[in-house]
């Protein structure tokens, strides 16, 4: 990839389900060489976002740009060859349960390369050596802890030395000694090789450790961008609810209704 200032830039991006909108003109710029968080609550689509950055969903209108490029335009050997140059870490970690720990990193080499054995023996040895884990080369993915397997899956997605990754969830599920081991290689990773690195994920306490950036993202809009610092200081009251944790406000605990006296004089249903 060249270098931009800003490695992906979203530009009133309007994105439905049916005739339900996800977003509703979202502005989002990642810039190049930084960790840049994507958070808000469950279910605002922060996973369509990396989706739409990827090329696997199109908007119904906007501007998806990925290193200078229209992603929804691109034709299929173009857009692959970009999606050569994103690493992605899914939530689940989605290792190839047949193959243990060596062969899912060599996986993407053989599938996308011609390098020969010795060399791809070479490359997948130092992704597990970044990792921590050369010496569970030889494990099969049911012997594996949650964030073994997670470290796994980032090795993998590394294999190819992407310019960018994007981190789906990845502190979801993980003991406290997992999660910290997590967060450090996401800021460790993308400074040592150079990478601009996404992370979605509603994990506030984690993420803001390592982010640059962050994008608080609900209802179909940005509500409120800014460095960890500049979040933690903002005092509006979506934001406020979001950083503290607040069970009731902007974002309400009771789902709209009728009020609760009317339903219980009104018909049964």
């Amino acid at each position: 990839m060249t270098q931009h200032d800003n490695l992906v830039e979203l530009s009133r991006v309007r994105f439905l389900r049916g005739d339900r909108p996800i977003f509703d003109g979202i502005d989002l710029n990642v810039a190049a060489g930084s960790v840049t968080a994507f958070l808000g609550p469950s279910g605002t689509g922060k996973t369509t976002l990396l989706r739409l950055i990827s090329g696997q969903l199109r908007p119904a209108s906007g501007s998806v740009r990925v290193d200078g490029q229209e992603v929804p335009q691109l034709r299929r050997k173009a857009l692959y060859a970009l999606r050569r140059q994103m690493g992605m870490l899914f939530q689940s970690g989605a290792l190839l349960t047949d193959y243990n720990v060596f062969e899912n990193i060599a996986f993407p080499l053989r599938e996308h390369t011609d390098l020969p054995e010795s060399l791809i023996r070479h490359l997948v040895l130092m992704k597990l050596e970044l990792v921590g884990l050369r010496g569970a080369r030889a494990l099969m993915p049911d012997e594996l802890s949650g964030g073994m397997a997670r470290r796994v899956a980032l090795a993998r997605a590394l294999a190819l030395d992407p310019a960018m990754i994007m981190y789906d969830e990845p502190f979801v599920g993980l003991d406290p000694i997992s999660k910290g081991m997590i967060v450090r290689l996401v800021r460790l990773v993308n400074d040592a090789l150079g990478l601009t690195s996404i992370v979605v994920t509603h994990d506030l306490e984690d993420v803001l450790q390592v982010a640059d950036y962050c994008y608080l993202i609900s209802q179909g809009k940005v509500m409120a961008h800014g460095t960890p610092e500049a979040l933690r200081a903002d005092d509006s009251p979506w934001v406020r609810q979001f950083m503290r944790g607040e069970p009731d406000g902007p974002v309400q605990f009771h789902y709209p209704a009728s009020t609760y006296a009317e339903d219980l004089l009104g018909e049964r249903r």
